[in-house]
Order: C-alpha cells, then sequence, then structure tokens
C-alpha cells in the first residue's frame, strides 16, 4: 500500500472529525511510519482490520477536503503571503536605489511585517 503524504497534511486539519480509532491509526501508519503488522499488534486488530480503518479514515479526509477545501486554501494563502512579502522587498529596494521616501519605506516594512506574522501563525 503506497503511502499518499498528503493525508498526513490532511489530517491535521481534519483528524478531529475521524473516529479515535481511524485518527490513532492513521496517526501511527502516517506520523510514525509504522507498518500495518506493528499497527495492528499495538491495537490487537488484524493487518487487514488496520488496513481497512487506515482505507475509511483516508476516504472521509479526502472528501472533507473535496467538500471544504481548507488545507488547499491554507496553502494557496501561504503563496500568497509570500509573494506579498517579495513585492513588498521590492518595493523597498527600487524606493532606496531611485528615490528615498519615508512613507514607501516605512508602508513596505508595515507590508512585510505584516505578512511574515502571518506566515509563522501557520
Amino acid at each position: 500500500m503506497a503511502k499518499d503524504l498528503k493525508i498526513s497534511l490532511l489530517l491535521d486539519f481534519y483528524g478531529n472529525m475521524l473516529t479515535e480509532k481511524q485518527r490513532d491509526v492513521l496517526d501511527l501508519y502516517y506520523n510514525e511510519d509504522l507498518s500495518l503488522a506493528e499497527i495492528g499488534e499495538s491495537a490487537n486488530i488484524t493487518r487487514q482490520g488496520v488496513r481497512d480503518s487506515i482505507k475509511r479514515g483516508e476516504a472521509v479526509l479526502l472528501e472533507l477536503e473535496e467538500k471544504l477545501g481548507l488545507c488547499e486554501k491554507t496553502a494557496s494563502l501561504d503563496n500568497e503571503l509570500k509573494k506579498i512579502y517579495e513585492l513588498a522587498s521590492k518595493i523597498e529596494s527600487y524606493n532606496n536605489k531611485y528615490f528615498y521616501s519615508a512613507d514607501i519605506s516605512s508602508l513596505s516594512s508595515e507590508i512585510k511585517e505584516c505578512a511574515e506574522r502571518s506566515l509563522k501563525q501557520d
């Protein structure tokens, strides 16, 4: 069974929507990198039971992401914040190189700080 590492990220977003058993099994499989046999042994279920639990949990996580899109929206926001930071840096650089304005310098620094704070909150 090939691992889709996107599931690990989805588990962070939607893990509380799963049953405790599904969440624990998915965590052990994706985040702790345990084998199906190791998980089955620790959970007192068969290897097939572990596989079924993983498949059901993955289906729930993928369905939630399809409906809500929180993971995709967060990644998109992160990318946009990085672009905002880069553009503010360019404005600051052009301002320093061609025509210095204290207001432009102050505002571009403020934009960069806002973007940095938002990126660190993730």
